[in-house]
């Protein structure tokens, strides 16, 4: 089973590229391109996650987020190029429709299940609390901020004030990765006694298969970008055409990119490595703020490419009391079902206030 898996992940993103060179020529189907886009999205958090088994915890979901992140801000980028004026609002709203999944739908869903199946589950405090933070000061930063600064009319900010809040946001996430990585790397640490999943104990890959892994995860993180960029026009014919906010794009994006990590989460908490859990969401989160909104600003102002960040004030109430909430769930070091509960009421509540704003 685990060779056939290997088999089809090294496979994907030939099929990509194969895919990429016919759509030169013919005119492919959409779905085709989306099946695709899956597989090689798939694919590519498989890798990720192979070469994590070898460098270790937290290095393994320090890489598997950054590696999501790229992928996610390449979908972005892709979309405001082919979306123009109309997708401003684009980068805003996959960032925060990434920062609502992760808090709410995939934290509330692993403490849920984690609870049903062992009742209670404990994690580090100290590391969970750093980053919610973090993610504290990027999103009010980055989402909030703009709409209560007066050099530009909200939700805009003016280039310097841009520039200034890119460069301390990505300042801040790199710190932020080296207290995870170095300082205090054991705050991140699962804890092992309660690990009761055989892949914890499991050989790590060789030298061999990670240096295959690490060519195949820049071989589907390169047609990723290049099929979101095929795929544009589609989602935003689809989005239009069920008459549908635009922000449900940033959702389609966050939710696609997201997918193949929450499941790596959800198989975490089920094994009762609830911290393997937070790592992997906590760290997306921070890495979808920490690094897009800087290469996002950067291409608006290299680029003259204007971008709003602002959110409006449902989203802002919603941002604020997924952060409250998130921090009194998660600042005891044990979890119940109750927390799950809380957590996914607040994402039920998000996703039809934006299908029905």
């Amino acid at each position: 089973m685990g060779k056939a898996l290997l088999h089809w992940t090294s496979l994907a993103p030939a099929v990509a590229w194969l895919l990429l060179a016919f759509s030169r020529s013919f005119s492919l189907p959409s779905e085709l391109i989306g099946l695709g886009l899956v597989g090689t999205v798939l694919a590519a958090v498989h890798h990720a996650e192979l070469i994590a088994h070898r460098v270790g915890e937290p290095f393994g979901t320090l890489l598997l987020a950054i590696a999501v992140t790229v992928i996610e801000l390449g979908l972005i980028i892709t979309l405001m190029a082919a979306g123009g004026e109309s997708a401003t609002t684009l980068a805003r709203d996959t960032v925060f429709a990434a920062v609502m999944i992760i808090l709410n739908g995939l934290v509330g869903t692993c403490i849920l299940i984690g609870a049903i199946r062992h009742k209670e589950q404990v994690f580090q405090q100290t590391g969970v609390s750093a980053s919610l933070a973090t993610i504290c000061a990027l999103t009010v930063l980055t989402l909030v901020l703009p709409n209560f600064t007066t050099s530009e009319p909200g939700p805009v900010y003016a280039p310097s004030q841009l520039g200034f809040v890119a460069v301390v946001s990505f300042l801040l996430y790199i710190t932020f990765v080296a207290v995870q990585t170095v300082r205090h790397r054991d705050y991140f640490l699962p804890d092992q006694t309660v690990a009761a999943d055989h892949e914890v104990h499991a050989d790590p890959p060789s030298n061999r298969k990670t240096l295959i892994s690490s060519v195949l995860l820049v071989a589907c993180l390169g047609a990723v970008v290049l099929l979101a960029k095929a795929l544009a026009p589609p989602i935003e014919s689809a989005v239009a055409a069920a008459g549908a906010p635009i922000a449900i794009a940033g959702v389609i994006i966050a939710a696609l990119v997201l997918l193949p990590e929450s499941v790596a989460a959800v198989r975490a908490a089920l094994a009762n490595r609830l911290q393997t859990s937070l790592n992997l969401g906590l760290g997306s989160a921070l890495a979808a703020i920490g690094l897009t909104i800087p290469a996002v600003a950067a291409l608006s102002l290299v680029a003259e490419f204007p971008i709003a960040l602002g959110l409006d004030t449902k989203s802002a109430v919603l941002l604020f009391l997924t952060l409250v909430v998130s921090t009194l769930s998660l600042g005891t070091g044990r979890t119940t079902v109750l927390q799950g509960a809380v957590h996914l009421v607040i994402f039920a509540v998000y996703l039809f206030t934006t299908v029905v704003p």
